[in-house]
């Protein structure tokens, strides 16, 4: 590491549990195994602690319409007692638009911390997840899109003209896509199981207008695992973000790519997705002075998400452990060639 006692901020907020379905793939239950892990880790003391805010409707109106941002408000004047569908998989309470600004506001917050050099890097715990939140729906658990906020708050209210935006949650963050295909400024990556839920992030869809070619979609059948991921990274997703030169990395972080969550049938191993996270660690350090910011997005085995989560803790804080209690997936990955020579391709890298 270039700095052997990097600084970081830690954003999140006891009200994130509030917003709540027991019995739903995504639950409170999420983010309270991941606190206690890292309490039971000791790496709270190690780490800033910074209280977010709600996000305010000039961020949010960058990337939701506002006609979403009303019907969240109706939302919020209903009878707190009930739950409501917005979508087949996405439910909400009148409760729910508020715990979202809030995610939104933790997203934003960890940009304020690392451009007023509060800290270098940053893990962000908040819920609803953000990655398939679209302008103008909610979508696939979640009801603002954390991530695109944060990147364009970067961009509008920071002047920058660079964000790297990383997705290696195990479905496609289309809402992020959709809200910056067509931006210059945010090279997005994702590495997703597909044919899969949405059914978005094929090959060909690479940005239009100002932003084409700064999206990078990097589709993999199911069974893919760490050295899969591993070559992804080094052939495409590391020169092409060299040839970007970010100011600041993003990066959506599920951990439902594991070989053991219930969800998905990827072949990720915990020791796989730290050796991602250190990858783009390294990667910031080399191209923009530290400035990293991890979201969580999925990851529903509890105790693989609550494991991931405090390995990311070690890794920003410049720590060589990694816990991996579940050990490498039963199978090794398939071929990935075709796929590594058709990305090399279309988006002009060197061929491996």
């Amino acid at each position: 590491m270039s700095d052997p006692s990097p600084r970081v901020a830690y954003l999140t907020h006891p009200r994130f549990v509030e917003h709540d379905h027991p019995g739903h793939a995504e639950n409170a239950h999420r983010i309270r195994a991941c606190w206690r892990e890292l309490a039971e880790g000791g790496l709270l003391p190690r780490m800033i602690a910074i209280t977010p805010e709600p996000a305010q409707d000039g961020d949010l109106l960058r990337t939701h319409e506002e006609s979403y941002l009303q019907q969240l408000d109706l939302l919020a004047q209903q009878d707190p007692t009930r739950r409501f569908l917005l979508d087949a998989d996405t439910y909400a309470s009148a409760v729910s638009p508020t715990i979202a600004r809030l995610a939104a506001g933790a997203a934003i917050g960890a940009v304020e911390a690392l451009q007023h050099d509060r800290a270098q890097r940053a893990l962000v715990l908040a819920r609803p997840p953000g990655h398939h939140a679209r302008p103008m729906t909610a979508m696939g658990f979640c009801l603002l899109g954390n991530v695109a906020i944060a990147a364009l708050h970067a961009v509008a209210e920071w002047g920058l003209e660079r964000v790297l935006v990383v997705d290696y949650d195990v479905h496609h963050g289309n809402g992020t896509q959709e809200m910056l295909y067509e931006n210059a400024n945010a090279l997005f990556f994702s590495v997703h199981q597909s044919p899969f839920y949405p059914g978005t992030g094929l090959l060909h869809e690479i940005g239009a207008g100002r932003g084409r070619g700064t999206t990078i979609n990097a589709p993999l059948p199911p069974g893919h695992g760490d050295d899969s991921y591993r070559r992804l990274m080094d052939t495409v997703l590391l020169p092409a973000a060299r040839r970007f030169e970010p100011q600041l990395v993003l990066v959506s972080a599920g951990f439902d790519a594991h070989w053991q969550d219930p969800l998905a049938r990827m072949n990720l191993s915990l020791r796989g997705y730290d050796e991602m996270a250190r990858s783009l660690i390294h990667l910031a350090d080399e191209c923009c002075q530290g400035r990293i910011i991890f979201f969580l997005e999925g990851g529903y085995d509890t105790r693989v998400l609550a494991s991931g989560v405090r390995n990311l803790a070690h890794a920003l804080l410049g720590d060589e452990e990694c816990h991996d209690p579940f050990g490498p997936p039963p199978q090794a990955s398939p071929a990935i060639d075709s796929l590594l020579r058709s990305l090399c391709q279309i988006h002009e890298l060197p061929a491996s």
